[in-house]
This record gives structure tokens, sequence and C-alpha cells, in this order.
């Protein structure tokens, strides 16, 4: 996971389209959680996608370094390098999350509710079984955890309570990941892609429906 360290991050103008794409989708916020600290408030106004942002021009960006790099850590997991695309790193995706859980809106507010304790536990817990941070483990000690998370019936209350932040923090990984380029690719997604030619519906859709070919050369 040499990606999880860098200072690099993507142009916000491309974050915040990012942001928006993700932002349609019905992202149900799990309550449960207790209040995290240093939230952004209020609405503000709408970002000028025709201007270049820095980190903090629209709201704060409120990750710590650690969560961050927890956070990196934990989507390479959920979503690694493979023979169909990059990992969840290498597409930026914590710049997302970042945006994500630091935005003054009613669904963010909550998955940061959800997402910031869990970080928080998902190191504690690393550093109770390996005396190491989530970020500095293994792969095979970072599947353990992961894999107790993902079990049908976790072992210990405090388990399945986090199973619930495993599973929202996924959903959101995933949603910012299919609506990148890359993820798109990995599905075969072709998109709003323009061809110079239309020759009809393929002849097994026609054929399925019944009907006949119309769309001339």
């Amino acid at each position: 996971m040499d990606n999880q360290n860098s200072t690099t991050r993507l142009p916000r103008r491309k974050v915040l389209q990012w942001f928006a794409t993700v932002a349609a989708v019905d992202l149900t916020t799990i309550p449960g959680f207790a209040q995290a600290p240093h939230e952004a408030t209020g609405y503000g106004t709408d970002p000028d996608l025709t201007i270049t942002y820095s980190p903090g021009d629209v709201w704060d960006l409120t990750l710590s370094d650690a969560e961050r790099k927890a956070a990196t850590a934990l989507a390479d997991v959920i979503l690694p390098a493979d023979d169909l695309g990059p990992a969840a790193s290498e597409v930026h995706l914590i710049d997302f999350i970042d945006e994500w859980v630091s935005a003054p809106y009613p669904r963010q507010k909550g998955d940061r509710n959800v997402v910031i304790p869990g970080l928080k536990w998902i190191d504690e817990e690393s550093k109770t079984r390996f005396q190491k941070d989530f970020a500095d483990l293994t792969e095979a000690q970072q599947e353990a955890i992961c894999d107790d998370l993902c079990a049908e019936k976790p072992k210990t209350p405090e388990l399945a309570k986090n199973a619930r932040f495993f599973d929202r923090f996924s959903s959101i990984c995933q949603g910012a990941y299919y609506s990148t380029p890359e993820g798109w690719a990995a599905i075969g997604y072709v998109g709003n892609t323009p061809s110079g030619v239309f020759n009809g519906p393929p002849q097994e859709v026609l054929d399925q429906l019944g009907l006949e070919q119309t769309v001339k050369d």
C-alpha cells in the first residue's frame, strides 16, 4: 500500500464533481453512533465547478492524518488492485472520503458519526491483536480483522457494532470507486461514449422482442 502516505491530492474541482455524482445515490445513514468532534456546520453555497478550488475552500477537510491512513488502508482491503482495475488508493479514494465525511449536509454528517468512530476502533483493535495500527499490518492480518467484521454472526457485541461501520464504509468506497473512469472500466460500463454510427438494437434483442430491424445503413 505504497500510496497510503502520499501527500498528493486530486484537484478539488474533480473531487467535488465526483462527490456530486455519488451524492445522487441513496446512501442510507446508519444511526446509533455518538456525535464526532470537529464536524462542519452550515450549508454554505453550491461550489462553482468552472473554477479550481484548493482543499478547504468550500468546507474544511477534517480527517486527521491517522484517520486518512487507516481509511486508505481499509479502502485498499475492500477494493484491492486486480486484473480489472487499480486499488482504491491509486484513484485517490481517500480524497473523496475526506470530502464526504467533512461535508455539512445531513447524510454526510450522519456518515461521519459512523466512519470516524469506526476508524478509531479499527486502529485500536489492530493494536490489541497485533500491536500495530491497521495500516501497518500485513495483508493477512488486515483481512483477519475484516473477515471478523463480515462474519454472518459476529463473535462479540463490539464486532457486531463495528460490522455496521464496515458495511457503511464499504458502501461509500464502492459508490465512489465505481463513479470513476477506472471503476467504469472494471464493470464494463461504457457510459455516454460518442459513436459515429448507430446500427440499431442488437439482433438478439429484436428476436427476443419479436421485432424487425428498421434502421437502414
